[in-house]
Formats: structure tokens, sequence, C-alpha cells
């Protein structure tokens, strides 16, 4: 093994175990449903996408939920909550990897959380509807939401939730652009190239 691949398998390591950390560190947010929770997990993933690539990104997330789903375990066994996780964390960070890829700038950066965001919102909103609220009913014996309520929760919940979501993120991860970004080029141009 080359040195370069383990260098990116440590900061993958690395990174997926602070955003399990992070993911530990959760709250719901006044007004949304209480299932609905705001962690900072997303982070590291971004910084690994911007440091060594897509699939180092999907790692970090994937690393994160597996460690997640084995520390807080799952009552029936099923992580449907992890899942849902993992998909939202792919939906958010792809765009900015995309994005940011081209314009290696905070404005780029901005433009990738920005459409990061929205994907996350759109997708994860439609991804309730049609896989993920079916899951919860079904494994985890959660009430059946249908009709109205089902429309409420998508729009007046899930949709604000992953808005507000990424606009913290957005936030948090241009700060920290603003302070690592000799860092980020460093690493980039180390493990990329």
């Amino acid at each position: 093994m080359n040195n370069k691949k383990l260098r990116k398998m440590i900061l993958i390591a690395i990174l997926g175990s602070i955003s399990t950390v992070l993911m530990q560190f959760n709250f719901p947010l006044p007004a949304l449903p209480g299932f609905l929770k705001i962690d900072f997990s997303e982070i590291p993933a971004v910084l690994a996408i911007m440091t060594m690539g897509p699939v180092a990104g999907i790692s970090v997330e994937l690393l994160k939920n597996v460690l997640y789903w084995f520390l807080s375990g799952s009552p029936t066994g099923v992580p449907v909550g992890e899942i849902a996780n993992f998909t939202t964390g792919i939906l958010f960070i792809l765009p900015i990897y995309v994005i940011f890829n081209k314009f290696r700038t905070s404005k780029g950066l901005a433009s990738g959380l920005i459409a990061g965001t929205v994907t996350m919102a759109i997708g994860m909103s439609l991804l309730n509807y049609a896989v993920f609220l079916p899951m919860y009913t079904y494994f985890l014996n959660a009430p059946a939401v249908s009709g109205d309520a089902l429309y409420a929760m998508i729009v007046a919940g899930i949709l604000p939730f992953n808005i507000i979501k990424g606009a913290i993120l957005m936030v948090i991860t241009l700060l920290l652009f603003k302070s690592m970004n000799k860092w980020i080029s460093q690493q980039r141009m180390q493990l990329m190239t």
C-alpha cells in the first residue's frame, strides 16, 4: 500500500470518527417534529470531499453512520435513521464537490453549499414521503402518517428542517474554510494528485 493511500485511509478514519462524535451532540428545533435533530456531523464529510474527493466524503458518511448505529443500537436491528442520515449526507455533499471542484474559492464553496442544501431539502422531502416514513412505520412500528398529516409533516417539518440545517452547516463550513483554506489546499495537492 503506498503512502498516499494510507494517509487517505487514516484521514477518512479520523474524519469519520469526528463525525460520529459530532452526531452524538444532536438537538431538535422548536416547532418542528422532535425526531428531526440538527447535528454538525456533515462538516467532516465536506472537508473530506474538499481534500480527497467524493469517494472519501461518502466513506466518511458511511463510517459515521455505521459507528453511530453500533454505538446507539437500534431496537429492531434495522438502521432506518442511519440510512436516512447517510442519504441526507450524500445529497448534501455531492453538489458541494461538483461546484467546489470547478471553483475553489469561498464563492464556489458557498454556491456548492447552497446547491447541497437545496438538493438535500428537496431530495429528503421526496424520499421521506416515498421511502423513509414508510420504513419507520414498517420496521419501527411508528404511527402511519397519511393524507393532510403527511403533507404537513413534509412541507411544514422536513423541508424547513433541512433548509435550516443546510443554512447552519453553510455558515460553519464557510467560517472553517476561511481559517483552514491553506491546509485544505495543501491536503488536496498531496492527496488528489
